[in-house]
């Protein structure tokens, strides 16, 4: 049963967050591409009851799709969060400390902050910073709080079967600014995600960019990013809020982990009043 008015999972309605993972989707050019290949085929092998199996080798970097960073993924002044010295935290080829299995799953409350809508525009121009006033204006009084997740919508999925433009490294990407950071940090949530490559502003032109959202999310404030979200269908229902279900993999070590994030939505009221 879920609470709060959303009704039973059964009549619950489930929007799906993440992208597709498959060879030649957008991926940031810091980070290894993804890559999925068959080695076994049907009929590679058969045995002798006429049966046969598949199956594929899978490569990908941890920040490549729809995932989450966990807090070893960025230092400052050769410190991650708490404190710990970033150079000496990953003996042996992984991290010690705020490795991404450290990561709890999430089952919390969530809410969209959907900066186009807003501005009454389909999507974010390219290279637009989001400031905290559009955050505190596109959440409307609906306040997030500690233990929380606050998705941050540009509308920049529309470009994604074109990853050059996806990726904006001549047009630029929208992104949240340092000062919305800072709100957002304010606010005590868990975690912030986007649809976008990097949660940040990134300036047209600019090959390696402050990127002052994960510096102070993840470094000073122990807050993890979503990256690669798809928020266009979530965002066609208006919520107000949500429940927020997401499950980092369990890779030891590691400062990322591909996650396939879900919003739970009550059913729709024609559908409540049949029930």
């Amino acid at each position: 049963m879920i609470t709060g008015g959303l009704g039973t999972l059964a009549a619950a309605r489930i929007v799906d967050l993440a992208q597709p993972l498959e060879t030649g989707m957008p991926c940031s050019p810091s980070h290894p591409g993804f890559r999925m290949a068959l080695l076994h085929r049907h009929g590679d092998d058969v045995d002798s009851f006429g049966g046969s199996g598949a199956n594929e080798l899978i490569m990908t970097g941890g920040h490549v799709g729809t995932h989450i960073d966990a807090l070893c993924h960025v230092s400052l002044d050769n410190r991650l969060h708490g404190g710990w010295e970033a150079t000496a935290a990953s003996p042996g080829g992984r991290f010690a400390v705020h490795g991404v299995e450290t990561v709890a799953p999430f089952l919390c409350r969530g809410v969209l902050a959907d900066i186009p809508a807003l501005h009454g525009i389909p999507r974010l121009e390219p290279g637009y910073g989001i400031t905290a006033e559009d955050l505190r204006a596109a959440l409307d009084g609906t306040r997030a709080g500690p233990g929380e997740v606050v998705l941050v919508r540009t509308g920049w999925p529309q470009l994604y079967g074109e990853p050059g433009a996806y990726l904006g490294r001549d047009t630029g990407v929208p992104g949240i600014t340092g000062e919305a950071a800072e709100y957002l940090a304010g606010l005590g949530v868990r975690a912030v995600g986007s649809d976008t490559i990097a949660t940040d502003r990134i300036p047209p032109g600019v090959a390696r960019p402050v990127l002052a959202a994960h510096l102070t999310l993840l470094v000073e404030h122990g807050i993890h990013l979503l990256e690669v979200l798809d928020l266009e269908e979530l965002a066609a229902m208006e919520p107000i809020e949500f429940l927020f279900v997401a499950i980092p993999l369990k890779i030891t070590g590691a400062t990322g982990s591909p996650v396939r994030p879900l919003a739970v939505l009550p059913p729709k009221r024609e559908e409540k009043e049949s029930q």
